[in-house]
């Protein structure tokens, strides 16, 4: 055997197999999403928005319980692409938690979690430019992107979130384009 046929007969090699691996994603990212794995796992969900929202001198995620709205949404308004990778990005933060901790992510200290949500923050970074806005249109969106999302739509719109945690009129009366926010006050619920 000659080096030309050997180098083209690896090259076959290395390309049938990166088709074969990408064929596979394609088909795991498009099934049906495993939506009793998220009913199951309604306090990893809980615990991780509350890591991103917690309670402070204003109700956190709990209080406001985001957990249910991520839910309700991953199952009836999120392509199922996307349903997908949430459902796997849960799956890995548990293995990565038991690997890295030896614990589940529940009973992880603080900076941990804070830690193991930095750690998937950086892997959700999407390409720059045109690429990654394909890559989320035809890949769906990463699981820390989605998470993060949820929680923060979840939170601002729960009456909790809305009335303590943001700044709420209730009748806002003529608007005002431009007004400058005092010291300690926070963001506006209403427009």
């Amino acid at each position: 055997m000659n080096r030309r046929k050997a180098i083209g007969r690896i090259a076959v090699t290395i390309l049938g197999g990166g088709i074969v691996f990408s064929g596979y994603k394609w088909y795991d990212w498009n099934k049906t999403p495993d939506f009793p794995y998220l009913k199951k796992h309604r306090e990893l969900i809980s615990s991780l928005a509350a890591t991103i929202i917690p309670t402070t001198e204003t109700p956190g995620a709990n209080e406001a319980r985001v957990c249910d709205f991520i839910i309700i949404m991953i199952e009836t308004c999120t392509e199922r692409m996307t349903a997908n990778k949430f459902i796997d990005g849960l799956k890995e933060l548990e293995s990565h938690c038991q690997s890295n901790y030896q614990k589940p992510y529940e009973q992880c200290k603080q900076l941990e979690k804070e830690a193991v949500l930095t750690h998937f923050e950086d892997i959700a970074r999407p390409f720059r430019g045109i690429i990654g806005k394909a890559q989320n249109r035809y890949l769906g969106k990463p699981f820390f992107t989605t998470l993060k999302a949820y929680t923060v739509e979840g939170y601002c719109t729960s009456e909790p979130g809305a009335t303590k945690g943001l700044d709420y009129i209730p009748v806002p009366g003529s608007y005002h384009g431009c007004i400058p926010l005092t010291p300690a006050q926070r963001a506006w619920a209403t427009r």
